[in-house]
């Protein structure tokens, strides 16, 4: 475990301010397609609610889509324009120029994105990434500040110095997909069950309580998965972002937590206690490394709080947005 830096973060204000509705029945949201230098990004975008909404731009996980943030996305559209995108190799993009999975190369893509946000709003937009999207966000924040307005961290993939294969704990099967040639076997084995079989297992290793995951959204995440499947390039690109990830958390080491301490703008670090994937214990760690941060832990939550829980994880980032409104008023 890294020495934490000499401050303690502060609990993470939840605001008491109005959100949208959470309608679990509502249907993802509409995609399409932006081309990024070499990249054909496939981006879905939450229909805002007010005019005066800010830009945010939401990065998912490992293995996961924009389709992660449908629910979250939607109770704060009221205060955020949001784009969710589809890392190369996951979701509907397609693959990675150059077959280039590192997350260096997924950050270049999310920096091409923002500068064209950027262009487009006039101003920097609010960052969000979850697990190995938080991997990608802190090092886009860390090299280009200027593009965002906020940064919001939820169970960040970073280093752990005590090297402890931590998702491992909980399914040692992926071992099997860090090697190469057995990974691809590994994951073709894994293609061949039925796709509500595949869905299920991913939900159970990500929710601390499965039976939260609405009917609608594993309905959606069932049919995601059937397109995924007749994608050619759509093993690749998980097995190489996979092994991008564990090449940054079991090698980044010091200078990832160097690279952490290098943000700059406000930041709210979001954690479950339950949380299978990613060491929760490294939360309080996280939060004191970035200066200027704040923290949120939930219990009885797992990897994907905005998923689990999108109405508290919601309330959170009210409150950092309110608090550095209040700040430029």
């Amino acid at each position: 475990m890294p020495r934490p830096p000499s401050r303690t973060a502060p609990t993470a204000r939840l605001s008491d301010g109005a959100l949208a509705p959470l309608d679990a029945s509502v249907r993802m949201y509409p995609g399409r397609h932006v081309q990024i230098g070499s990249n054909r990004i496939h981006v879905r975008t939450t229909p805002a609610g007010s005019d005066s909404a800010e830009a945010a731009v939401f990065v998912h996980g490992l293995g996961g889509s924009a389709h992660n943030w449908t629910d979250f996305a939607g109770v704060l559209r009221d205060r955020l324009a949001v784009d969710s995108l589809d890392l190369p190799g996951h979701g509907r993009t397609g693959p990675a120029a150059r077959n280039d999975y590192t997350l260096n190369a997924h950050a270049d893509i999310v920096i091409s994105y923002l500068e064209h946000k950027v262009d487009e709003t006039g101003g920097p937009v609010h960052l969000a990434g979850n697990s190995m999207g938080g991997a990608i966000s802190i090092l886009v924040t860390a090299r280009r500040p200027e593009l965002v307005r906020t940064l919001t961290l939820i169970s960040p993939a970073v280093p752990d110095l005590r090297l402890r294969l931590y998702p491992l704990k909980h399914d040692p099967r992926m071992a099997a997909l860090a090697v190469p040639f057995l990974g691809m076997a590994a994951l073709r084995k894994m293609a061949a069950l039925p796709p509500e079989v595949r869905v299920k297992a991913t939900i159970d290793v990500c929710f601390a309580d499965p039976s939260r995951y609405p009917a609608e959204r594993l309905r959606e995440s069932v049919e995601e998965l059937k397109v995924r499947n007749t994608m050619p390039w759509a093993g690749r690109g998980f097995l190489r972002s996979m092994r991008g990830l564990a090449r940054w958390q079991m090698l980044g080491g010091r200078a990832g937590w160097n690279t952490l301490r290098s943000v700059s703008v406000p930041t709210l670090v979001v954690w479950g206690d339950t949380d299978r994937l990613v060491a929760p214990d490294l939360a309080p760690y996280v939060a004191a490394a970035i200066p200027g941060s704040r923290l949120l832990v939930l219990d009885h939550i797992g990897h994907t709080a905005m998923m689990e829980d999108p109405i508290t994880t919601a309330r959170a980032v009210l409150g950092l947005l309110d608090d550095v409104a209040s700040l430029r008023s």
